[in-house]
């Protein structure tokens, strides 16, 4: 079942606005569409959007005006052939086979450009800079020599985006105002207190998924990287929920999915389809007034 945990809202007399920060977690966080759907289907704005990784792919395009259900549809068209998806990849990629051997440059044969990447793979509504989006939006990412946060909510949204999502060994690391930029997920895969301010009633969108045990096999080189830094932010965001939770903490049933299953795009979102109905009660429940914020 998915995980629907309700926190005691904390919401002012005359009624909140709805923020929404969606978290940090590979494929997984395709789920986020099924959320950004519901919204749309009770007619709810956001009025400003979070994410971290995969989160702030998604909630870049949704705060550029794209509905979740156009979202959806691109990403199941994206990712309906594979050939053409590899394809991509190939044209973003960094590094050469040679550089594995000889290591020299970057020695890295499958390391991609997120910013090549994010301009092969994101619909052509986005904008280029944080000041055309629709909804104001805010992606984190880390500084690699500081190992600290970094907040982007202004500037080129591409380069940001790009920082975001830059996972240590598949996307490389983005400069920005001469700070090495990497994942956000290293240090907030889940962005959701920098939207609060007392008077908006905050949703976060885990996507790191719960424990999941198929089988005994061990992970190939690739998929132990990844799951290892998906444990990672789940032992991250459990600290940040017990400290301080947001309004509504929504867990789509995403735990049977790698972070790479991009191909089971359909699946993924079947798997959260249930958070629809979730949100829409919790929503209800807590506010009293769903369909008049």
């Amino acid at each position: 079942m998915a995980d629907l945990l309700p926190a005691v809202p904390r919401l002012p007399a005359s009624g909140p606005s709805v923020a929404l920060a969606l978290g940090a977690g590979g494929a997984r966080g395709l789920g986020h569409i099924v959320v950004l759907e519901a919204l749309d289907e009770l007619g709810i704005r956001p009025v400003a959007l979070a994410g971290s990784s995969i989160g702030a792919i998604i909630g870049a395009a949704y705060a550029a005006g794209m509905p979740g259900r156009a979202l959806r549809a691109f990403v199941l068209a994206s990712f309906r052939q594979r050939t053409r998806v590899v394809a991509k990849l190939l044209e973003a990629r960094v590094g050469k086979l040679s550089q594995l051997i000889n290591r020299s440059g970057l020695g890295n044969p499958v390391l991609v450009d997120g910013e090549r990447l994010l301009d092969l793979f994101w619909p052509e509504t986005v904008p280029d800079r944080f000041e055309a989006l629709k909804i104001p939006f805010l992606a984190v990412a880390t500084d690699f020599h500081m190992r600290s946060e970094v907040v982007l909510s202004s500037g080129a949204l591409t380069p940001a985006v790009g920082a975001s999502m830059a996972l240590p060994g598949m996307v490389r690391p983005v400069v920005i105002h001469d700070q090495v930029l990497i994942d956000g997920g290293a240090v907030n895969p889940l962005p959701y207190q920098h939207l609060a301010d007392g008077r908006r009633f905050v949703i976060a969108v885990d996507v790191c998924g719960a424990a999941f045990v198929s089988d005994r096999r061990v992970p190939e080189p690739l998929e132990a990287m990844f799951g290892a830094s998906q444990i990672l932010m789940s032992s991250v965001v459990q600290r940040m929920v017990e400290r301080s939770p947001p309004d509504l903490l929504l867990r789509p049933d995403v735990g049977a999915f790698a972070g790479l299953d991009f191909f089971k795009a359909a699946e993924i979102l079947a798997a959260s389809e249930p958070m629809k109905d979730a949100l829409k009660r919790a929503l209800d429940a807590h506010l009293g007034q769903t369909g008049d914020l």
